[in-house]
């Protein structure tokens, strides 16, 4: 028996998948609208429209942003719509919700357009350790691209995996 250590995991035809690979840079926003209605509740159209016009859009350059309402206000949705034209020219990306909304939507776009071709009939673990904050959607989201394509499908690290499919033969 010799003494060599051999790494197991590195000879084999396992495939890890990190999602933190894919997580775009840029700073998340919230832009609350709650401060441009009347006493923080009902929207004034005029009122409204000249708020959002005075609006130092430019802030938003290349940054991601959660349009949300901080009170239980009814707004309109041409409200939201006007928002988008402004943000449109700055924004990498936007939507009406909070920032775990936003998140979600950037790894599903993301997602979306992983090439797969390398995992084609592959074991593949999808890594779970992170030092950046990944949206449980973006797993299951993935998981859901990889499972027809790959041979086995496993979650965590390769030392200490927890198998989640495996391609019936």
């Amino acid at each position: 028996m010799s003494g060599e250590i051999v790494n197991r995991v590195a000879n084999s035809k396992l495939k890890t998948l990190d999602l933190e690979d894919f997580f775009p840079e840029g700073e998340r926003r919230v832009l609350d609208i709650s401060d441009w209605l009347y006493q923080g509740f009902i929207l004034k159209e005029k009122e409204f429209r000249e708020s959002v016009s005075q609006h130092q859009w430019d802030q938003y350059l290349n940054q991601y942003v959660a349009i949300t309402c901080s009170t239980d206000a009814i707004i309109p949705s041409w409200a939201y719509l006007l928002i988008s034209t402004y943000l449109t020219p700055y924004a990498k990306k936007f939507v009406v919700g909070d920032l775990d909304l936003l998140e979600n939507m950037i790894f599903q776009e993301i997602i979306s357009t992983i090439s797969l071709e390398q995992f084609k009939d592959a074991p593949v673990i999808i890594k779970g350790c992170s030092n950046k904050k990944i949206p449980e959607t973006a797993y299951t989201l993935m998981c859901k691209r990889l499972v027809p394509v790959v041979s086995s499908l496993m979650f965590g690290e390769a030392c200490s995996s927890v198998p989640l499919f495996k391609k019936k033969k």
